[in-house]
């Protein structure tokens, strides 16, 4: 019996290792890792008579594997339309398929591939199923081929998220493009956009043209790092009309991507104080700050013409975004203008508001209240929670209010039991712990392996509240990152450990595995032939990039 037993976990080892010998032996370095493959032997071959065939709603999908393959690997395929329930695999050809009858199985966003030496078949539940069924086929073409294989795949959470700040530096509609190509191939689904913040205002507000005429300049730019005193002297501006965001939002759409915006409130407002002044506690002209760091301009938020300003950016912002999510920020509020306005302090003794922190979550509720009406949902940083400000008086921080039961907590600082705490008081959590997911670190501080390392879910979290963690963001600030060639350093290739902790299982993440696939795969080379290239300071820690 003991024999047997013995003999039964060889036998499983034996076949656990030739699985994996087969998949790094076929080049099916696929990031972010697949739950299961299977590898067969042979291969479909891919020529310009290949079919793409699909059905029900993956029209979309279909154009667009059509034009990877000629952009990407120079092979021309023709599309069809084929009506029924399942594929007629009569013919050769890759077929992609939506059955819904697979969302039990895959989810609304997983997928399953059957690659053999006659047909290629995809499936998913819905169109997005598909859409990454093609994204893995993309990381295992060679030699003008899809390798003979069976794959099945889920992500592991809902929200795989990307934070590019513009509120700093605007890179502009192609840089967004290109950064959402990338989302794509890595299976990642949020861009989070931030829009606004003290250094810039970078959207079109119709109602309010002086956000972009005044608030979206500034005449330069503090250098180096922080307070350093150093400027470049050159005026930074940019901002995206209405009409461009809808052209970006399609785009994203096209790619399976929602776009969050955030608009930040009640601090990080400079920009629009400096547009309208009376937005401000202070009441003063100011200009839009040239340096970096946390200010003290913050929105009077006791003043209803000020609220009214915010519902009617928040309905622009609304009609414009097709996301039921809008992020309001709600991080690093200074207190100190709130502390010193009359106005502010007779309209908490009004309300019975005990410190600025309730003050804050007044203001917050108020807004979240305001979406819920109009079917949206608050999202912010988890100051929004209050008792969790460092940058404030710990009396003036300390809030006995609660943050309306709707809102979604971005997580990004403090201790991680900030967490569990709010996901024990039924809140919905995404985790941006800077430690890990900060892509604006050089490689010294935040390696390749430690951004691998990042667990979504901590482990002190009980496991019956897992489901209320959403998912992950990385963020990308932009204090210091002026140029996209810094930016491509700094994102590149982070960001695929990080749609991999976002996709994977955890229990299936390895990082000898993740490595040996970017540096062996598809990726790498994409990423070359993008013009990024991968430095031994990327991959394995260090920070030799030139900082401008």
């Amino acid at each position: 019996m003991i024999f047997q037993t013995v003999k039964k976990h060889v036998l499983i080892v034996i076949v656990l290792f030739t699985t994996n010998s087969m998949v790094h032996a076929q080049g099916l370095n696929i990031i972010p890792r697949p739950q299961k493959v299977i590898v067969g032997t042979g291969s479909f071959s891919l020529s310009g008579a290949t079919k793409i065939i699909y059905d029900g709603g993956c029209k979309n999908e279909a154009v667009y594997f059509k034009n990877i393959l000629k952009d990407e690997f120079k092979l021309t395929a023709s599309v069809s339309e084929r009506h029924g329930t399942s594929p007629d695999v009569a013919k050769s050809g890759i077929y992609l398929h939506i059955d819904p009858s697979k969302l039990a199985a895959l989810g609304k966003e997983g997928y399953a591939i059957k690659a053999d030496q006659s047909h290629v078949i995809v499936t998913g539940a819905s169109a997005a199923g598909v859409f990454y069924g093609i994204q893995t086929i993309r990381q295992i073409i060679q030699n003008s081929s899809i390798p003979s294989v069976t794959i099945e795949d889920k992500p592991a959470f809902s929200w795989r998220g990307f934070l590019l700040d513009e509120g700093r530096y605007f890179k502009g509609e192609k840089v967004v493009k290109d950064l959402m190509d990338e989302m794509a191939l890595l299976k990642m689904n949020v861009f989070h956009w931030h829009l606004t913040d003290d250094g810039g205002w970078r959207i079109e507000i119709k109602k309010y043209p002086k956000l972009t005429e005044i608030g979206s300049k500034r005449r330069m730019s503090e250098t180096g790092t922080w307070l350093s005193g150093k400027y470049d002297s050159i005026p930074h501006s940019g901002f995206y009309t209405q009409a461009q965001i809808k052209r970006i939002i399609k785009y994203a759409a096209d790619r399976h991507i929602t776009i969050v915006p955030e608009i930040e409130m009640p601090g990080h407002a400079s920009a629009a104080i400096a547009s309208y002044p009376w937005l401000g506690a202070e009441n003063k002209q100011i200009e839009v700050p040239i340096s970096f760091g946390i200010k003290l301009d913050v929105f009077n938020v006791a003043d209803p013409r000020v609220k009214q300003f915010i519902h009617d950016v928040l309905d622009e912002v609304m009609a414009l975004f097709p996301s039921k999510v809008i992020h309001i920020g709600g991080d690093e509020v200074k207190f100190d203008q709130w502390k010193a306005s009359s106005q502010v302090n007779a309209y908490m003794k009004e309300h019975h508001i005990q410190t600025p922190a309730d003050l804050q979550i007044d203001f917050t509720n108020g807004i979240s209240a305001y979406l819920d009406q109009h079917h949206h949902r608050m999202m912010g940083w988890n100051e929004i929670l209050g008792g969790h400000n460092q940058n404030n008086d710990s009396t003036d921080a300390h809030a006995s209010s609660k943050l309306a039961s709707n809102a979604i907590i971005d997580f990004w600082t403090g201790s991680p039991k900030i967490v569990g705490e709010a996901v024990a008081k039924g809140y919905n959590v995404v985790n941006s712990y800077w430690w890990f997911t900060y892509l604006d670190y050089d490689y010294n501080t935040t390696t390749l392996e430690r951004a691998y390392s990042f667990k979504a879910i901590p482990d002190s979290i009980p496991e019956k509240y897992h489901s209320k963690i959403l998912g992950i963001n990385t963020q990308m600030w932009g204090e210091w990152i002026p140029t996209v060639q810094r930016m491509n350093y700094l994102v590149y290739p982070r960001i695929a450990a990080m749609a991999e902790v976002g996709w994977t299982k955890p229990s299936q993440k390895d990082y000898r595995r993740f490595f040996d696939a970017l540096v062996n795969g598809y990726l790498k080379k994409h990423w070359e032939s993008e013009g990024i290239e991968l430095s031994h300071e990327q991959l394995y820690g260090g920070d030799k990039a030139p900082k401008q």
